[in-house]
């Protein structure tokens, strides 16, 4: 028999990355640093910026700190707000629930009162005019004017899978117009070397294709050696 868990368990001290490690990332496009993970890290492709980033400025890096909520719940995204430190990004896991607010313009104004650099779930969210208004970087997969409820259980400062990740509390969050990406807390500095190695390749391709380069050698290569058919 299970045994009934506490209705919310709240988590105050996990690890989070350093400023510099934060401000690394700050003008780095997820592009980048997907590539930089072997083009993986980002949550699924239904998780998008508000608007899709019209009305909105959508950029945002940042510790993540990870609300564990049931579905069609918010309890967990509450204590969120209670435990958060500037610059966190609060991660609102429902488990995919659909049809049912989990944050809407007032809650978002909080967020930002309290210093979130960021708002992520894998739910809906309402209030599209006052989110907007409020001026906080989002994302969610959608919206709905239904509303959720607060009992729990729910989970704070540990971790949860959302949009196809597994996300801790104190990984790091680099989200833009193109998605959400998760920097694994013990993999911040080595996806930081990998991924200035990936800027200067990209800056160095930008600067040739503005120059007018559009050969692709890999194909000349395959044509060469055979490995490429052409037929009329």
């Amino acid at each position: 028999m299970i045994e009934e868990p506490a209705a919310l368990t709240i988590r105050r001290n996990f690890k989070r990355p350093t400023q510099k490690q934060i401000d690394f990332f700050k003008d780095m496009p997820t592009g980048f640093v997907c590539d930089a993970m072997n083009g993986k890290g980002a949550l699924d492709y239904s998780i998008q910026p508000i608007g899709d980033g019209r009305d909105i400025d959508c950029r945002a890096v940042g510790p993540a700190l990870v609300a564990d909520n049931g579905p069609g719940e918010i309890l967990g995204t509450m204590a969120a707000q209670h435990i958060l430190e500037a610059g966190d990004i609060v991660i609102a896991a429902v488990h995919g629930h659909e049809n049912c607010s989990v944050c809407g313009d007032q809650f978002a104004g909080m967020l930002k009162n309290k210093g979130a650099a960021g708002f992520v779930t894998d739910g809906q969210m309402r209030d599209y005019e006052g989110v907007v208004e409020v001026g906080m970087p989002v994302w969610c997969n959608g919206l709905s004017p239904n509303s959720p409820y607060a009992k729990g259980p729910a989970w704070v400062g540990f971790g949860a899978n959302i949009g196809g990740m597994r996300v801790e509390s104190g990984d790091l969050i680099v989200a833009d117009r193109n998605g959400v990406v998760v920097i694994p807390f013990d993999q911040i500095d080595a996806v930081s070397k990998q991924v200035s190695h990936i800027k200067t390749l990209e800056d160095a391709l930008e600067e040739k294709v503005k120059a007018g380069f559009s050969k692709m050698q890999a194909i000349e290569d395959m044509i060469e050696d055979g490995s490429a058919v052409v037929v009329d």
